[in-house]
């Protein structure tokens, strides 16, 4: 049965495609954690795309804003149900732990590092939701079905961690927003168009964080063309800066001039926003390339001198947007790229071009997927 929660919108997709880059947290044997029968209420988030800050040094004072776009093909998968025990379970029972934090079984090092997160994260829903003493002391099993790559440039952590909240709230028929889980999880402390993401999908441009801590409010959501066509990219044989090296890079930056923000915030307004709207591919690449172009200038000295953190990945993008006229860049710290196109045909055309060109490199993985104008589905 499909849910909808109070002041919350739920949407229900279905998708079977082959998801290669996605992380599965497959079964060996059947589990007796929770009892025979027991519904499960199972949140499907999807990945975005960080297409770029707008003020990181916050030159009139609001740091941060930033642009982003949910798309399709990349997901975080979570179930949860009433149990016997505390666990969560990832990798089949071998990835089995108790709530606490500790050690994961012999669950791969990223699994083992989702399992101990979810883990804080439902201590801290139990914590913040203010549900009587004996709710809070349910037993629950969290299964991490599906996850995201990691310091990829998905948003894996605040779509986890959104995932984790959401299943909780429904479990317990709590109505609570996702600005408000996000604020209870420690999520959006920079961007906010992964939580926007998570409520609504589209093309999202977001204010930055309150001064008090609060997620950024959203200033834009746009539903993107439909027939427009993202080519994904990823390097995997390298990882984004996150945590505390992230931190620190930010610290170590100099400012970003004003002069450079404000290019980049009339880029936003009056190239990206309105090509997306009115479907204006020129316009939105346009736009989209001087952010990125500036974005990419200004994160260069921790990026090994490029606006790219993989060199296959910006030799790839640079000759797509001088072959094609694609919209290219990085996300977040990469080292996944993007190139979008304004259609299908034309996406696949500028892959074959660049395998012939030797353009491609064999290592990299490319993923052809559409713009996903809806966000989270709950269903249980």
């Amino acid at each position: 049965m499909e849910r909808s929660l109070q002041g919350w919108r739920v949407f229900h997709r279905r998708s079977h495609s082959a998801m290669a880059l996605l992380m599965d947290c497959p079964r060996d044997a059947p589990d007796t954690i929770a009892p025979a029968g027991a519904p499960a209420l199972q949140v499907r988030a999807p990945g975005r795309l960080h297409l770029g800050f707008f003020d990181p040094a916050g030159s009139l004072g609001r740091r941060f804003g930033s642009l982003g776009l949910v798309i399709e093909g990349f997901e975080t998968v979570v179930e949860l149900r009433a149990a016997t025990r505390d666990a969560v379970l990832c990798d089949g029972p071998a990835g089995a732990m108790p709530l606490a934090v500790g050690d994961a079984g012999g669950a791969a090092p990223d699994a083992a590092a989702d399992i101990a997160r979810a883990s804080v994260w439902l201590q801290r829903l139990r914590q913040a939701s203010g549900l009587p003493p004996a709710l809070v002391r349910q037993p629950l099993q969290l299964d991490l079905r599906q996850r995201l790559p990691a310091h990829a440039g998905f948003g894996s952590g605040t779509q986890l961690a959104l995932a984790v909240g959401r299943a909780f709230a429904g479990h317990f028929g709590l109505a609570v927003s996702t600005t408000e889980l996000a604020r209870w999880l420690g999520r959006g402390v920079r961007s906010g168009v992964g939580i926007a993401g998570f409520d609504q999908g589209g093309l999202l441009a977001d204010g930055g964080p309150g001064a008090d801590g609060r997620p950024a409010p959203l200033l834009s959501r746009l539903a993107f063309p439909a027939d427009w066509r993202v080519l994904v990219v990823q390097d995997p044989r390298l990882r984004g800066l996150s945590g505390q090296r992230e931190t620190q890079a930010m610290a170590d930056l100099p400012p970003l001039p004003q002069a450079s923000a404000a290019d980049i915030c009339h880029q936003v307004l009056m190239r990206v926003l309105p090509g997306a709207a009115d479907a204006d591919f020129p316009l939105f690449a346009a736009g989209l390339n001087r952010v990125q172009q500036v974005l990419g200038a200004h994160f260069a000295p921790m990026q090994g001198g490029t606006g790219y953190t993989s060199p296959a990945v910006g030799r790839l993008l640079r000759w797509a947007a001088e072959a094609d006229g694609a919209a290219v860049g990085q996300s977040s710290w990469g080292p996944t790229g993007f190139a979008v196109l304004p259609s299908a045909e034309r996406a696949q055309a500028l892959l074959v071009a660049a395998r012939t060109a030797g353009q491609l490199d064999p290592a990299l993985n490319v993923q052809l997927v559409a713009a996903r104008n809806q966000g989270a589905s709950v269903l249980g």
